[in-house]
Order: structure tokens, then sequence, then C-alpha cells
């Protein structure tokens, strides 16, 4: 049976002619909720600057992509009324100063995590990927480990913080890092152990609940999905459901393996910190930590080492010629990160570089999502 797939993206809400973020949540929201007739995919995020979609559950990756680039013109048509444009980029080029949405939970995520809190304006992009049951899923969690630092540096979307380039290709992931739950995790080895885990976590009265389990990747706490939450939000929708469809092939191919016995890699947390912190670094620019022996290798050999290990899951999908021309494309043109790079080098402006992240925010993926 193929598993079904769902894709979570947070947007950015930017002020058209300056490119400055703009607090302007609470319309936007309301216009598209108007516009859904009460049947509305997005949502509100932690900071007033942004929103969030999640697209329904899909099993023909070409169907999910069509969804996530109707989702973004369905933001973009609210925001534009609102007087303001989305873009998909993970942290905000310009110089922001985040305002906290309202609600009680972020004006306790405020109290009690200070400048963390405030200066998480960042935006990211959460797969689903359902499971059978919690085994299958702490099985897979305990797989994919090696594997989620490549899909950062496919994802890397957010090169400038604060007006400043961060020489980093995801500074998101740098930020988000700040959180007390997040990051990579431990084996698990069993359903009951995680769940032993995140109680023990929730117990100590530092997270507020199991929402804020903000491992790389989860057991989600309202589907019966394997959650991956590794990626920057990607600039390009077709890279969207790229990373979407290689999370499928990761947990099919790992759900193989815990299923057939086999044990997994059991490389560190410290380790599995290296190969993000390189990925955040580089994106595809340099040189990644290879899952297999965690050295550093071309992130072009690590990527084709990635499509490789989850071959055979994406042929028996029908998502391999699509996967391997997405991820030729990727390749060739570079991700978001070397794209908002190369528009400042054109323009000089950071304003240009949000004014040309709007754009491509929604652009049509065909040509790297092939029939």
């Amino acid at each position: 049976m193929v598993r079904t797939v769902g894709v979570e993206e947070e947007l950015l809400l930017v002020d058209e002619q300056s490119g400055e973020p703009r607090a302007l949540s609470t319309a936007v929201l309301a216009l598209a909720e108007r516009h859904a007739e009460g049947n509305s995919v997005f949502e509100p995020e932690l900071h007033d600057q942004q929103l969030e979609f999640a697209t329904e559950p899909r099993t023909d990756m070409r169907e999910l992509a069509d969804e996530i680039l109707r989702s973004r013109a369905e933001a973009a048509k609210s925001a534009a009324q609102a007087g303001a444009a989305v873009a998909a980029i993970a942290t905000a080029p310009l110089p922001v100063s985040p305002s906290i949405g309202e609600g009680e939970r972020h004006r306790w995520l405020a109290e009690k995590f200070g400048l963390t809190t405030q200066e998480q304006l960042t935006c990211g992009c959460h797969v689903h990927v359902s499971v059978d049951s919690d085994e299958e899923g702490v099985g897979v969690l305990d797989r994919i480990r090696p594997w989620l630092s490549v899909l950062l540096a496919l994802s890397a979307n957010s090169p400038f913080w604060q007006g400043r380039d961060s020489a980093y290709a995801s500074y998101r992931s740098r930020v988000w890092g700040r959180w007390p739950s997040a990051g990579p995790v431990e084996i698990f080895g069993s359903a009951d152990r995680y769940h032993e885990q995140v109680a023990a976590l929730v117990d100590t009265g530092v997270l507020r609940d199991k929402g804020m389990i903000y491992f790389d990747a989860r057991l989600s706490h309202r589907y019966p999905t394997v959650e991956v939450r590794v990626a920057d939000v990607c600039l390009d929708p077709a890279d969207a459901a790229l990373l979407a469809t290689l999370v499928r092939g990761l947990v099919d191919t790992a759900a193989r393996s815990w299923s057939e016995g086999e044990p997994p890699d059991p490389v560190g947390v410290g380790v599995l910190r290296m190969a993000a912190w390189q990925a955040g670094r580089a994106g595809l620019e340099g040189q990644l930590l290879h899952p297999r022996t965690m050295l550093p290798e071309p992130a072009s050999d690590v990527v084709g080492a990635l499509l490789a290990h989850v071959r055979d899951a994406l042929e028996e999908n029908g998502d391999l010629a699509r996967t391997e021309a997405a991820l030729k494309n990727v390749l060739e043109r570079g991700t978001g990160a070397r794209i908002q790079r190369e528009a400042l080098d054109r323009t000089g402006s950071l304003r240009d570089v949000v004014a040309a992240c709007v754009s491509r925010t929604q652009s049509c993926p065909g040509a790297a999502l092939p029939a």
C-alpha cells in the first residue's frame, strides 16, 4: 500500500514594496477564511509576520505538488488584499522586530523562553508520512536519523539574518536549535521507550506539552504519521514536493529495514549534530557528512547516496523518474540559499532579493516534476 504524505509550510508575510516583514497574519487569516467559506487550510503561527498551511494527505506526488502551489496562491491572494505579499523564505533577509501572535500559548512561550521566542521568526517545512503503528513509526525514526541532515542541505533557504549574510545556507536551523527540545535524538528502540522519553521531557516543566517536542523527526501527536521537521521552507514549490517524495522514500526504506529486523545505524547524537551543522553551513555548495561514514564528501555525492538509499522505494511508488529529474535540477540551479545570494549579487539590494522570492514562491513546478 502506498503511504500518504502531507506537507505543512510556513510562509513569511512581507511588504511588497520595501520587502520588510509585515505583522498582518490576523487580517490575512480572516480573508483566507472568507475566501474558503469557513474551510481555510491556513493557521496562525508564533509570530504575526507569518502564517502556515497544511495539505491534505496525498498518495500521488503530482497532486501534492499542485496543492502546495494552489495553497501558496491562495495565501498570496489573501495577503495582497491585506496589503502584503507572501514569500517562501525561511528567515527574513531584512531587519525585523518580530511581534508575538495572540493567544495564551504564545504568551506562555514568550514569558518562558524570552529572547529565544522573540527571535524565532523562522519558516520551516514539515512532512508527514503515514505509518501503521507507533512501533513502526519509532522503527522508522531510529533508522532515518543519519539521513535527515541531507534533507536540510537540500532545502537550505535562509542565508540572511537581520540584514546580513549569516555565512550559512540555513541559518534557520541554527536559530531553531535554540529550543531545548530541538535537534537530533537518540535511538529509542521501541514505542514504549519513545513515549517514556517524551513524557519525561514534558514532566520537567520546561516544555508546555507534547506539541513542543521539536525533534528533527518525531511521531506526530495529532496524526498516525512520522513527522520530519528538519527542513527549511523551500523557495520553489517543486522543491517542497521533492522533499516530501524523498521523506516518503526514507520512511518506506526504514520501515522495510525495521520489519526485516535490521538494526539501526548506531551513530551518536553528537555526530548527528555535527552533520546538521555542516548541512546548515554548506547547503549544497560544499561538503556534507556522508550518512554511511559521517566523513566529509562533496554534497553532490551525498545527495547521490540518498537517492541510491531510497531508489527501490521510489521505484515502487512510481516516483523515481520525477525524483531523479528534480534532484538534477536542484543540484544544477542550487537551493533557495544560492538563489537568494545570486539575486543580491545581481541587484545589490535585499529588498530586491525579497521581491524575487515573492515571485518564485508561486513559480510553476512543472519543469522539475515531469509527468
